[in-house]
């Protein structure tokens, strides 16, 4: 009984996901689990709580798959390994949660469920940011059509979602436990004043005297294409391609249109006469439209004498003027190799690890005196790269991406999600450009004003507004998940203080 209990959990908050989404089951879905919890040992705990994350993430990353098997011509066998793996790794996370809450419930039985949001966000603030990070699974993430609530996330983040989520099943199981309807009720309470407060939030506008219409490109781009392995003729119509939609969105008005990342091969410093031929193209459209360009290129440069390539966001101007940013978190076993000495064999058996090279810096572009960041494709997922964007002036977001590799699964439904959650914890307008979709213009609140659908050829045409306020999560960051690790190191301490007094105690009476 206690497995399919601590399954249910797992499947519950799994549905709560696009393309799923089933948002509201995230409000119950670790009902289950803290039952439990309040009635195994640390050990049993640890072992049901590892069950409900390596079965919620065995979901929700169902996709990961396909990818090597598909696109690496890894053997199904190897790639489902690999998807075997990284689930239950990731499952230990809600592993330990149970451990360390079971811990703290031995030391102080009448607050530890008061506990349990500060060490569930403590522990989704180290998952972003061990081994690379992964943020992809945060259980605020859910709540990306949760507009009301949503808005939260401009003070806290995305972590404050996940917070409020947590207690408020933290405390209808303290309310069972304690058969005292107090603690649920005041945590209802909460949850009911931030939604109204996120209700008259999105009556506010937060436009400007200053519109900027811009465009949004999706090619439909297959990721089957090797490009080093088609002719150039198809490589050339693929451009030519691109080109007329920019023209068309000129035609609408568009100023600013965007590229997706990879769509078309393009590298400005590469020697290659194709290469070449495109820089030149686009150089005559901006001249001749007056309009700017943000592209997806890869780039390269030279340092002692080794060639380095850089996954770009690439603007050009009107007055034929470049600005680059270079994608700075890199997909790990996509574009690099992390730790290299211990995974070195992998790139023997797959060709789908590229060699890019990581950037330095949060360069920002310009369209009509007006900044904006570009963080690329996987960047988005993290929550303090994109506020450093805003933080150092970016007035709008872009974001461009190949999602192509998780072909009609949730994996591009779930990354949408995910920008629309940078966009209100940033109160800025974001752009996202995507090869296969989905594309859209999403507004500070995370309305989304514009969406297109997946595996289709099209481009969105649409206003924003440039804004400078920076929001209390994008001034001071993430203090509430730094906060609570520190809250949850001192209970801890503690506990472990407790216990070990406790066993001293015991001994005593023994002799």
């Amino acid at each position: 009984m206690s497995f399919l209990l601590a399954t249910l959990s797992g499947v519950l908050s799994a549905l709560s996901f696009p393309k799923f989404n089933l948002f509201f089951l995230a409000w119950l879905s670790l009902i289950p689990l803290l039952l439990l919890i309040s009635k195994h040992s640390p050990k049993e705990s640890f072992f049901l709580g590892a069950v409900a994350g390596s079965v919620f993430y065995g979901i929700l990353i169902y996709w990961i798959p396909s990818v090597p098997a598909h696109y690496g011509n890894l053997s199904l066998g190897l790639s489902l390994l690999i998807y075997l793996i990284f689930f239950l790794f990731l499952g230990l996370f809600w592993g330990i949660f149970s451990l360390l809450l079971s811990v703290i419930r031995g030391a102080f039985p009448k607050i530890f469920l008061i506990l349990a949001p500060f060490l569930w966000v403590s522990l989704e603030y180290i998952l972003s940011h061990i081994f690379t990070g992964f943020p992809w699974g945060l259980l605020g993430n859910t709540q990306s059509q949760n507009l009301p609530f949503l808005q939260l996330a401009s003070l806290t983040g995305v972590y404050g979602i996940s917070f409020m989520l947590v207690l408020l099943q933290s405390m209808f199981v303290a309310s069972l436990l304690q058969k005292r309807r107090k603690p649920f009720f005041i945590s209802l309470i909460l949850v009911i004043l931030i939604h109204a407060w996120g209700v008259l939030t999105l009556r506010n506008s937060m436009a400007t005297d200053k519109s900027l219409r811009v465009a949004v490109l999706q090619g439909n781009v297959s990721s089957d294409i090797y490009w080093d392995r088609i002719p150039i003729e198809e490589i050339e119509e693929l451009f030519l391609e691109h080109l007329e939609m920019s023209f068309k969105a000129h035609r609408q008005g568009a100023g600013l249109i965007i590229w997706p990342e990879f769509s078309v091969p393009l590298c400005f410093s590469c020697p290659d006469a194709l290469y070449q031929d495109f820089k030149n193209e686009l150089f005559q459209f901006v001249a001749e439209t007056k309009s700017t360009l943000l592209l997806g290129t890869n780039e390269t440069s030279t340092l002692s004498n080794s060639r380095l390539f850089f996954n770009t966001a690439l603007c050009l101007s009107p007055d034929l003027s470049l600005t680059e940013y270079h994608k700075m978190h890199l997909v790990p076993f996509g574009e690099y190799t992390p730790y290299e000495k211990f995974f070195s064999f992998i790139k023997k058996i797959t060709h789908a690890i590229g060699d890019i090279s990581p950037g330095k810096s949060y360069t920002l572009h310009s369209y009509k005196n007006v900044k904006f960041g570009s963080p690329i494709c996987y960047e988005i997922i993290f929550p303090d790269l994109v506020r450093r964007f805003v933080k150092k002036g970016a007035q709008f977001l872009v974001t461009i991406t190949n999602d192509g590799w998780y072909g009609k699964s949730s994996a591009p439904y779930q990354h949408f999600s995910i920008a629309v959650i940078r966009a209100v914890e940033n109160r800025r307008y974001l752009l996202r450009a995507a090869t296969t979709g989905i594309s859209g213009i999403v507004d500070p609140y995370g309305r989304i004003i514009s969406k297109s659908e997946l595996m289709t050829k099209t481009f969105l045409v649409g206003d924003i507004h440039p804004l400078h306020s920076l929001t209390f999560y994008t001034r001071f960051g993430n203090y509430l998940p730094q906060g609570c690790l520190t809250m949850t190191l001192i209970f801890l301490i503690l506990a472990l203080i407790k216990r070990k007094h406790g066993r001293k105690s015991s001994e005593r009476k023994i002799i």
